[in-house]
C-alpha cells in the first residue's frame, strides 16, 4: 500500500468551520466535503504544508493556528492507500474565501453539522483530534 502524508485544516470563523465540496477535477473523494487538504510535499513541514493550502484554497492570507493535533493513520483498501493525516485548526478573522479548482462550493457551518453531510473519511475524527471538546 502506498503511504500519504496530507494535511487537514479546519478554518473557523465566530464558531463556524469552513467545509469545501471537493470538485470532480480531483484525484480522490470528488464530491465529498471536506476540510481545507493537500499533500505534504518533500522537505515540507506539516504547518508549512497546511498554510500553504489555506492559502491556495480559500485565498486566505491572514489566520492564526489554533491547534495542531497528533497524526494517525487511515487505511482505505478501497483505493490501496494509507494516508497519514496531520489534522489543524486555525482561526480568521473573517469568512470571505475564493476557492480554487478543487472545490465548487463553500459552506460554513457548525462541526455537529459535518455530521449530516456526505464528508472525505475521518473528517470527524480530525475535527475531534484539534476541537476544544477533547
Amino acid at each position: 500500500m502506498l503511504r500519504k502524508r496530507v494535511v487537514t485544516c479546519f478554518v473557523e470563523c465566530e464558531g463556524k468551520i469552513l467545509l469545501l465540496k471537493r470538485s470532480e477535477k480531483v484525484g480522490t473523494y470528488q464530491g465529498k466535503w471536506g476540510a481545507v487538504a493537500g499533500y505534504i510535499e518533500e522537505g515540507e513541514t506539516p504547518r508549512e504544508a497546511a498554510e500553504k493550502e489555506i492559502r491556495e484554497e480559500t485565498g486566505i492570507q491572514d489566520f492564526e493556528l489554533m491547534a495542531e493535533g497528533e497524526p494517525y493513520e487511515f487505511k482505505d483498501e478501497e483505493l490501496g492507500i494509507i494516508w497519514v493525516i496531520h489534522p489543524f485548526r486555525f482561526r480568521v478573522r473573517n469568512r470571505e474565501v475564493k476557492i480554487d479548482w478543487e472545490h465548487v462550493e463553500a459552506r460554513w457551518i457548525t462541526p455537529e453539522e459535518m455530521k449530516s453531510l456526505d464528508t472525505v473519511p475521518h473528517l470527524w475524527e480530525s475535527w475531534l483530534a484539534v476541537s476544544e471538546q477533547k
